[in-house]
């Protein structure tokens, strides 16, 4: 089963737009730093360079990378809905919902199998923007220490020290992916088509995220609550030290609403009537 909801994925031409919008991106940045990189670099670091002389490469494909995730990791959520909304409403839209349930197999196994292939579609996306956003960055810029720059501070990161941060970067980017893969296959059990889903996915991640990053004591409250406030946990792992326990915990929270996400749609779907 999960071949065939692969083959069904894949063969739609939709899904590759994900794809080529994400590769489209990444280039438009990249050039953007090949040709203005230095200039973006010497204003973004005005302040520091009064106070300490920094040499070297600076505008390197670790911070070319950085600049990248920092724009897509945002955004990726939204190509994730647009194949995981179509889970259980596309079928539903085309009215093989019944035929495929007279398969010898459980509801629950179909919800899980549409799960899966949603996930194994979004660490697809992600290990695509590794290759064109890392490792064209680094054949472009080449390597180095990588400096990242913050509100109120700047991290140093010796070059030898960068890689494995990357490497734990694009798995907890998984992780959060895999949590709007569950939102979206939940709201997909809800609809007749997957127009509904994908809209309702990406109107809750803006919502939400505008609720993350607004500073006001009413929302302060929930936020420790959002998963929102927690799928851009990656950034801890270019801090030094790096901030584990606050990483850990955001683990969790993401791990807790994708069980949640799943059961309320195994138990939907149960439920749900496909006779009329």
């Amino acid at each position: 089963m999960l071949g065939l909801e692969l083959y069904k994925i894949f063969r739609r031409p939709r899904t590759y737009i994900s794809f080529l919008i994400m590769t489209a991106v990444t280039f438009l940045i990249q050039l953007a730093m090949y040709v203005d990189g230095k200039t973006f670099v010497s204003f973004a670091m005005a302040g520091v360079g009064e106070q300490f002389d920094i040499g070297g490469n600076i505008l390197n494909g670790y911070l070319v990378t950085y600049i990248v995730l920092q724009s897509l990791l945002i955004h990726i959520p939204l190509l994730v809905a647009l194949v995981a909304g179509d889970a259980l409403a596309g079928e539903a839209n085309m009215g093989t919902l019944r035929l495929l349930l007279t398969k010898p197999v459980s509801r629950t196994n179909v919800v899980l199998v549409k799960f899966v292939a949603s996930i194994v579609y979004a660490l697809l996306l992600l290990v695509w923007l590794a290759i064109v956003g890392l490792g064209f960055s680094i054949l472009l810029f080449g390597t180095g220490d990588m400096i990242n720059l913050k509100s109120d501070a700047f991290v140093m990161l010796l070059e030898n020290d960068i890689m494995w941060r990357y490497m734990l970067a694009f798995g907890f980017a998984a992780l959060a992916m895999t949590t709007v893969a569950a939102l979206s296959v939940f709201l997909s059990v809800f609809g007749d088509n997957s127009i509904g889903p994908i809209i309702g996915t990406m109107g809750i991640i803006v919502v939400l995220t505008i609720f993350s990053n607004l500073e006001v004591p009413l929302f302060n409250i929930v936020k420790p609550w959002l998963f929102t406030t927690h799928m851009i946990a990656w950034k801890g792992f270019f801090d030094t030290p790096v901030p584990y326990e606050a990483i850990l915990q955001s683990v969790i929270v993401l791990v807790v609403y994708i069980v949640l996400f799943i059961a309320a749609t195994i138990i939907v779907f149960k439920k749900k009537d496909i006779q009329s």
